[in-house]
């Protein structure tokens, strides 16, 4: 897309790991890969990842999400560090720095905890790194959780300035219902007054993640409010991302409310 020089990627844990829980090696490296290659075209790029549990879950030999929150934080807490070895590996092999970004909404809704966190989103752009950000999930709980990356994404999207939020997901977009129980199904290219989206769009979860559909549309109008246009797509192939940059627009695209200021 032209004139966009800053952009927020959002990518779900059904994108990040495999149904066991198993980090998609294969689809990390392209991620990595194609982000790498943006910022050397002269684009900065932050990723909000997902995935942290997941691969906490696998590497701790449970077969399920764990209902006690004790237990999550601690899956968290193995996941994430897994998560960004990986990730480190994959930008270092393509000449890329990363550097870890772990919010929460105590943190980032303190005036003052607000103005540091945007202040090392800009340090680590200015040193061409790729910030990697997620939920703080080993130590939140119900009063500082955002409880999605969706709304983090939009959050993230707006303490960087950013010039499109492009959240990767497990559907190729917004429909005007759902694709999995309808053959006819349609899916809708552009959305320019969020009033106009039928109420009653699933908000089905996967089993590994904790975002739906209307998290996403939620997501979205919190970018449009802040003149920021958002992309929903797949996430399949990570290198859908050159057909953003170059215009093509996959998915659905959620139009800014307004002019960015």
């Amino acid at each position: 897309m032209e004139n966009v020089k800053r952009i927020v990627v959002k990518i779900g844990t059904s994108t990040v790991c495999h149904a066991n829980g198993a980090p998609n090696l294969k689809r990390i490296d392209q991620l990595c890969r194609t982000i790498t290659d943006l910022k050397n075209s002269g684009i900065d790029v932050v990723l909000v990842s997902s995935g942290a549990i997941g691969v906490g879950i696998n590497r701790m030999g449970l077969s399920e999400r764990p209902k006690e929150m004790a237990l999550r934080q601690a899956a968290a807490s193995i996941g994430q560090g897994e998560l960004m070895r990986i990730y480190d590996r994959f930008f270092t092999d393509y000449g890329s720095l990363c550097g870890q970004i772990l919010l929460t909404k105590d943190i980032t809704e303190n005036p003052e905890g607000k103005n540091n966190v945007i202040a090392t989103f800009e340090a680590l752009l200015q040193l061409h790194a790729v910030p990697v950000v997620n939920e703080n999930d080993s130590v939140a709980t119900e009063e500082i959780v955002y409880g999605d990356n969706d709304t983090l994404s939009a959050v993230v999207a707006l303490f960087t300035d950013a010039d499109l939020l492009v959240i990767l997901s497990d559907i190729d977009g917004l429909y005007d219902k759902d694709p999995s129980k309808f053959a006819n199904a349609h899916r809708i290219r552009v959305v320019d007054d969020f009033d106009s989206i039928d109420a009653e769009i699933s908000d089905s979860n996967t089993s590994q993640g904790t975002g739906g559909m209307i998290t996403k549309i939620q997501a979205a109008k919190i970018a449009a409010a802040a003149g920021i246009p958002t992309i929903l797509a797949s996430g399949k192939n990570p290198e859908i991302l050159y057909e953003i940059q170059e215009g093509r627009q996959p998915g659905t695209l959620f139009a800014a409310g307004k002019e960015k200021a």
